[in-house]
């Protein structure tokens, strides 16, 4: 058994560390708690304002008018290729029978 004279106990070392790790720990769980109320703060202040909502819609806005002149000119692009496949074929049917192109 641990001497009750002896201050400095293997129990009253250990209960120190315990303490000083506790406190310790307190603090780290505080700063943390800190750091999430100026997140949640910060995300708040983000939603409301809507400034950020405007650009992202006009951005969204603007995309999508991109895509579809983009598909317009796929669409030509592919109505193109298909005419010239179709001449393509003629040409070679004209050649393979003989006949004037």
């Amino acid at each position: 058994m641990s001497d009750p004279a002896q201050p400095d106990s293997d129990s009253t070392l250990a209960f120190r560390e315990l303490k000083q790790l506790v406190r310790n720990l307190g603090e780290e769980l505080a700063t943390f708690r800190r750091r999430a109320h100026q997140a949640e703060s910060r995300l708040k202040a983000l939603g409301n304002t809507n400034r950020g909502d405007v650009a992202a819609e006009e951005r969204v806005s603007d995309l999508e008018a991109e895509n579809a002149r983009l598909l317009a000119r796929l669409d030509a692009a592919r109505a193109r290729s298909r005419a010239m496949l179709d001449r393509v074929r003629f040409l070679r049917q004209q050649h393979v029978l003989g006949g004037e192109p």
